[in-house]
């Protein structure tokens, strides 16, 4: 009997370890973290009443140079032939005498390039006088695109301008789904292989998502060339080599169909008389 108590008190001072080592490390566990979380806790604090205390001195201390001579004297506005003065003036929202350091220029040029025709805006400051300098540069219409009987001006990235736009000279009319974004890389292309026919291109009509028809020269009366979905190039090239040697271009031809790699279709143009016979018996 004695020996048995003696065992049960060994098993019971061999368990109670056991037993009560998970719950003291969980304890401590949650007081260092709440610890943490209070003295976290106090460090903001205090840095947001220093941040607000600091804020407050630097606004006062603007408030009073601006009082002693940095009052703002005029605004230059240098660029600027599309956008409307007006939408200028509801951005900037500055009038004479106006704090000329409390002028946020990062925020105002962003909100500036927001309007459709500004490409980018530099903006400076003078002084004595106080002078805000708004210098924009407006973005160039590279074509106009139609799409489903809409028409938008084009930049030269190829993005649409959100506004209205009419041209005062002949410009590249680029038609179909999917022209607007791939009529870079092929001007480039052509621009690289033959500068000199870039103006030529009166028309690029995107056809189904994958190919172009180039009408050179002249809207109405010129000649349609259709260019194959891929290696563009080596037809354009093949292109340029019947003009040079044969001077198809210089041809009464209605199109050239460059899209078959080892054959070239050409079609003529009928002459007004056979034209005009043509309707009669029509």
């Amino acid at each position: 009997m004695p020996e048995q108590k003696t065992e049960n008190k060994r098993e019971e001072k061999i368990r109670r370890p056991v037993k009560e080592w998970p719950g003291r490390l969980r304890a401590s566990l949650f007081v260092a973290a709440l610890i943490t979380l209070i003295a976290s806790l106090i460090v903001v604090l205090k840095n947001d009443l220093v941040n607000k205390k600091i804020d407050e001195t630097q606004n006062a201390l603007l408030d009073f140079i601006g009082k002693e001579g940095f009052g703002l004297d005029d605004i230059v506005i240098s660029g600027r032939e599309r956008t409307a003065i007006e939408d200028i003036d509801k951005i900037v929202a500055l009038k004479r005498g106006d704090n000329i350091l409390r002028v946020d220029v990062a925020k105002l040029k962003q909100n500036l390039e927001t309007l459709p025709w500004i490409r980018d805006v530099k903006i400076s400051r003078s002084f004595f006088p106080n002078v805000l300098q708004i210098e924009i540069e407006e973005k160039e219409v590279l074509a106009i695109w139609q799409l489903n009987e809409r028409f938008y001006p084009i930049d030269m990235d190829g993005y649409v301008i959100e506004a209205d736009y009419r041209p005062v000279k002949p410009i590249l009319l680029i038609v179909g789904a999917g022209a607007a974004e791939n009529i870079i890389p092929f001007l480039k292309m052509v621009a690289e292989i033959s500068p000199q026919y870039v103006e030529r291109i009166k028309v690029a009509n995107y056809i189904s998502k994958r190919r172009w028809n180039i009408i050179l020269d002249d809207i109405r009366d010129g000649i349609t060339v259709k260019l194959p979905a891929e290696n563009v190039d080596q037809a354009w090239k093949k292109l340029l080599k019947l003009d040079t040697e044969q001077g198809i271009l210089k041809r009464k031809l209605t199109f050239i169909d460059l899209r078959l790699e080892d054959k070239v279709t050409v079609k003529l143009r009928k002459s007004k008389t056979v034209q005009r016979k043509s309707e009669q018996k029509i």
